[in-house]
């Protein structure tokens, strides 16, 4: 299939379109990276570390190019069967990618988990980006060191310094993404963001707030699951979603006391939903105790992680 002109593209532009891999070690930024160069949530972002389970993608229109963002998992050393199957999918992401962008959290340089990672990106062939991201944080003169050491681990394409919170140099990242991704026809419809299903993000948006409110007294092994997602007569929306934990007192931990952690869960992500979908929603939540969900090939293939059989 051939590259074709954008309708309202110049006469004779045709359009790239491409793949970009996000790989950092956890919490570098990546997911609020998708997010800024998105220009809309489409992952969430969370102060606890390994919230990104699946190859998530962003959809971004630049001029007359389609960048597909592929937000992977952090890359950190796996101890458990979950931990072994977001780490292998990071890499796959990596190495079926058109493009590499590598973060490096400014603040952290290269510690033990981005030496590693450097180390092992050797074998990725495709171009690869270096972003510098949190330069907010950091004196230039440190940034301009660690640009320079990082170069000389890695051949590098090119250098971004950004801030992705702030969006501080996103908007170049973008522009630049734009011309090297392949020419191509675009994968996606224009207007649309992300290919993660609404029940997914539902899902995910939830767990985002179960991570805000209990980042300290709940593992990251919970997980959501919507269970029913009805479009009602009064064009609002009733969703159903069951939090599953691994241990009854865990789940005493999201009910909170007199259901009060629960009740301040539901209403965050029940106000974030309404501004994504545009119509008043309903949600309702359920906690149960899955035990050793950790080892249940469904719950993987519903998050869209492969099962390891070690």
């Amino acid at each position: 299939m051939t590259d074709s002109p954008r309708p309202d593209a110049a006469p004779g532009t045709r359009t790239r379109c491409g793949f970009v891999a996000l790989i950092g070690a956890p919490n570098v930024g990546k997911s609020t990276l998708v997010n800024a160069l998105v220009g809309s949530k489409v992952t969430i972002v969370s102060r606890k570390v390994q919230t990104t389970r699946a190859l998530i993608r962003g959809i971004v229109i630049e001029s007359n190019a389609q960048i597909i963002l592929v937000d992977t998992p952090g890359i950190f050393l796996p101890k458990r069967r979950l931990d072994r199957a977001m780490v292998s999918t990071a890499w796959s992401g990596a190495h079926d990618a058109d493009l590499v962008c590598v973060l490096l959290d400014a603040k952290s340089g290269i510690d033990e988990e981005a030496d590693a990672i450097l180390a092992k990106l050797a074998t990725v062939q495709h171009d690869k980006i270096l972003v510098l991201n949190k330069i907010d944080l950091v004196a230039r003169e440190k940034l301009l060191a660690l640009a320079k050491a990082a170069n000389e681990r890695l051949n590098f394409t090119t250098t971004f310094m950004v801030s992705a919170l702030s969006g501080d140099g996103v908007g170049d990242l973008r522009h630049t993404l734009a011309e090297m991704v392949p020419p191509g026809p675009f994968h996606y419809p224009e207007d649309q963001m992300s290919d993660v299903p609404m029940r997914h993000l539902a899902a995910e948006i939830t767990r985002e707030k179960i991570f805000r409110q209990l980042h300290q007294e709940l593992p990251y092994q919970s997980t959501v699951e919507t269970d029913s997602w009805t479009e009602r007569k009064d064009k609002s929306i009733r969703i159903e979603q069951t939090i599953f934990v691994e241990r009854e007192s865990q789940r005493k931990i999201v009910l909170g006391k007199g259901g009060a952690t629960i009740k301040t869960i539901g209403a965050e992500s029940r106000k974030e939903l309404a501004e994504i979908v545009g119509q008043p929603v309903h949600l309702f939540l359920f906690v149960k105790v899955r035990e050793n969900w950790g080892e249940d090939p469904d719950r993987y293939r519903e998050m869209g992680l492969e099962f390891p059989r070690e």
